[in-house]
């Protein structure tokens, strides 16, 4: 039920009362039963629970930006990771074919020369 709160014109004595909707308002104050005017009050609204507070989201939302922050850090240093393996195998890839292009080729070179022969 909401509570209200009343203040008397004549007296100025400030009072609440609990009251429903459907309760007529309050006309008279208890005190000098001059007139009195409804009060405009923020509500009273407890929250219960945990979830209502700035610091019970913030560790939270700390650890999931960090974890998050942390997985794009992971999967960069992966990736350039796997682009040093990369680079390195086709270094050490083309160092071996260059030291044994000239042996692999001349081989090569004979055998067409000699099914050329072979043919004319």
């Amino acid at each position: 039920m909401p509570l209200y709160e009343y203040q008397c014109k004549k007296c100025k004595h400030r009072f609440e009362k609990i009251q429903k909707f459907s309760d007529r308002m309050v006309k008279k104050c208890p005190d000098c039963g001059g007139p009195v005017e409804q009060m405009i009050s923020a509500p009273a609204v407890q929250f219960k629970g945990s979830g209502w507070y700035v610091t019970d989201y913030a560790s939270k939302k700390n650890t999931s930006e960090s974890s998050s922050s942390e997985k794009a850090e992971k999967a960069e240093n992966a990736e350039k990771a796997e682009k040093a393996e990369k680079a390195e195998r086709s270094e050490r890839a083309e160092k071996s074919d260059h030291s044994g292009d000239t042996d692999k080729k001349e081989p090569k070179a004979r055998k067409t020369e000699s099914k050329k022969s072979k043919e004319t």
